[in-house]
Formats: C-alpha cells, structure tokens, sequence
C-alpha cells in the first residue's frame, strides 16, 4: 500500500472511531443530534429494523459505528498485518457509503485484477439494491396505509364527520412518514450517484462488457430509487389536497 493511500486511511480511521464514540454516547444519552427520533409522529416500520438503520444516515454516519468496532478490534487484535484487518473493517462497514473515492481506493488496494475488482462491485452494487427493494416494500405499505387514512379524511371532510383534532395529528404522522422517505431516497441517490462515480473512473480499466455489466445493475438500482420516489411524490399530492381549516 502506497504512504498517501496509508495516509488517508488513518486519517478516515480516527474520524471513524471518534464518530463512533460519539454516536454511542449520543445513543445513550437520547440526544437528538442524530436527527430523528421516537415519538416524532413516523410509522415504526420507517424507524425500526435493517432497512431503516441502512438509509437513515448518510456517510461517515452510515458506517461509523460498525467500522469503529471493527477497527479498533483490528488494532487490539494479534493479526499479522493490521493495515489489510483495517481495510476489510472499513470497507465491510462503509461500501460506497464513504465516497467513490474511499471506495475505489479501498477496492483497489484489496483487488488488484481489474476484472475481480469489478465483480466484487457488481456485488457490492447488486447487495445494495436488494436493501433498496426491501425499503421499498416497506415504504409501499406505510404509503398504502397513509393514502387510506387520506381518503378517510377527505370523505369526513366531505360528510361534515371529521374529528379535527384526531385529523390533524393523522396528517402529523403522514408528513413525518414523507420527511423520512424524502431522507432515505436522498441517501439511496447518493448511492447510485457515488456508484456511478466509481464506474467512471473505472471506465479505463475494465472491458466494455464488464463495465457495461456494472452500469446495468447501477441502472436498476437507480430504477428502483425512481419508483419509490414517484410514490412517494404522489403521496405528497395527495396529502396536499387536504385543507382542515
């Protein structure tokens, strides 16, 4: 490994570990500096399990925590050579998350075969967009059940039977569930945009079918983020029809 890259990677490693650090204690504490948080009015589905954790936060946040234990488990452990330990830690942890060019520089120094550097890609992206379709699936029902409490309302509405008050903590939650789709599509199009990045400046290095394979999979990560983000556009319409007075 060249002294800059070795460079860089130090520097990445103490952000990380300190941003661990601070996370947990944040985490501890309830401090809301991680944005966020329980009672805020947003469906659980959207807040609880794998997929949520996975699109909540965007970079250095992403992976902070898992690569901080993982690196320092590198440094205290007896392994022969920390620096390959350390890489695998980050990497494992941060993806693309990090940056094209954390991670292009990461997949570099760990496979120096072009075409292996670009199927290990190809299955970093093609892992990536099953975590997008799960979120999505998730997200469709929350969406589901939002669109079915605005029709509710708007047939309250339209009979004089509506509960004011129960009405406008309903469309409370129903804009708390767009804020946080509006976040996690924010963070899924980083992804394709660091993925498409990284693909670039592998253009070179790669064949035409082992690129071409790459931008395909990036392509249908990138269909399924549209989707989602029409759903949830079409959400926001709909929930901007309702005026309670």
């Amino acid at each position: 490994m060249s002294r800059s890259l070795w460079t860089r990677f130090k520097l990445q490693i103490a952000f990380v570990v300190a941003s661990s650090l601070l996370m947990t204690g944040c985490a501890n504490t309830g401090s809301s500096m991680l944005g966020e948080g329980e009672g805020d009015g947003t469906d659980p589905r959207l807040t609880q399990g794998n997929d949520a954790e996975f699109f909540s936060k965007s970079g250095y946040q992403a992976c902070a925590v898992g690569a901080g234990v993982g690196i320092l488990a590198c440094a205290l452990s007896n392994s022969s050579n920390k620096t390959v330990c350390v890489i695998a830690a980050g990497i494992t942890a941060c993806g693309v998350a990090m940056g094209a060019n954390y991670y292009l520089d990461q997949r570099r120094a760990e496979y120096a075969d072009t075409t292996t550097r670009l199927a290990k890609m190809n299955s970093d992206v093609e892992q990536d967009t099953q975590k997008v379709i799960a979120r999505t699936e998730t997200a469709q029902q929350v969406i589901n059940d939002d669109r079915a409490q605005i029709a509710q309302i708007k047939k309250d509405i339209a009979n004089k039977k509506v509960d004011k008050s129960r009405a406008q903590a309903q469309i409370a939650g129903i804009d708390s569930d767009i804020a946080r789709l509006r976040k996690d599509l924010a963070n899924m199009r980083t992804k394709v945009t660091e993925y498409r990045k990284v693909a670039d400046a592998e253009r070179s290095q790669g064949s035409s079918a082992e690129i071409r394979q790459v931008e395909m999979n990036i392509q249908r990560m990138n269909q399924k983020v549209v989707s989602l983000q029409k759903e949830v556009d079409a959400l926001y319409s709909q929930r901007s029809a309702i005026t309670l007075g």
